[in-house]
């Protein structure tokens, strides 16, 4: 019979892994998702809206542009200091707490939205967090997702990564998320309506080399891989990282737009 799986030592790794490097440096480049996100779940004006696994805050920032009392939350807290920053360069009003998406801290049908652009998808518990994001929104209200595909180019990044270091046994990829029938699993039961979009986010970079560099240098995930490979292993790693992007890059030799595919989802809540 297999060991249960340690999910809070898989949590410990995953707040240490996203709070190495410095995730803002990647995420301000995804704002658009953010805003397209706002306008699907069509934020109207003083509604509430909390935002989890928010990160450096773009589906925050998308939101609070659009009048509404937003909250902010991830359990990495220097995480929500770079959307803080980024909330009063633009004199936004939000409010900005530590929190688990696994155990929200507010009470029933608290917010008229609930939010989350490529963050929810990396909790290890996938029943429990959609179950939190179902209890915190109101009947009707709307949960609004952008969540990477497995096909597309993040899943193929993070499948990458776990063939040169391999992820905890057991625990689902994040990346199914990104799958419809996965996505109907955790909220089918919850849900009066649950709307797909497939969307492509181009990244943009001068090169693979300047990726790999950009990547293993602030993204918590690949840094943390990179530090704990050998010297040869990295070097491993850094050649399939780049004959992956050069295999989807659209842009030629000169310059690099890798398109990444996700899912742009909103659920609303029955």
């Amino acid at each position: 019979m297999n060991a249960p799986i340690d999910l809070q030592a898989v949590k410990t790794r995953q707040q240490a892994a996203w709070a190495s490097g410095d995730y803002a440096v990647i995420g301000t480049t995804l704002q658009l998702v953010g805003e397209m996100l706002a306008e699907a779940c069509d934020l109207t004006w003083d509604e509430r809206v909390l935002d989890v696994a928010a990160g450096n805050g773009n589906a925050t920032l998308a939101a609070a542009r659009r009048g509404c009392s937003v909250t902010s939350t991830d359990y990495v807290a220097a995480l929500l200091d770079r959307g803080a920053e980024r909330a009063r360069a633009e004199r936004l009003q939000v409010d900005f707490r530590t929190a688990d998406v696994e155990a929200l801290p507010f009470e029933d049908a608290s917010f008229d939205a609930v939010v989350s652009t490529f963050g929810v998808m990396f909790a290890p518990d996938h029943v429990r967090s959609a179950a939190e994001m179902l209890r915190v929104c109101r009947p009707g209200g709307r949960i609004g997702m952008a969540n990477w595909t497995p096909e597309g180019f993040i899943g193929q990044l993070f499948k990458t990564l776990g063939r040169h270091v391999p992820p905890p046994a057991g625990v689902q990829p994040p990346s199914k998320w990104g799958v419809e029938s996965h996505l109907h699993s955790l909220f089918g039961d919850g849900a009066r309506s649950i709307e797909v979009t497939r969307r492509m986010f181009n990244f943009r970079y001068r090169s693979a080399a300047h990726f790999v560099e950009v990547f293993r240098t602030w993204y918590g995930p690949v840094h943390k891989a990179f530090a704990s490979l050998p010297a040869d292993g990295a070097q491993a790693l850094e050649d399939d990282l780049v004959a992956l992007l050069e295999s989807m890059n659209r842009a030629g030799p000169r310059s690099l737009v890798v398109p990444g595919e996700y899912l742009e989802v909103v659920v609303t809540r029955r």
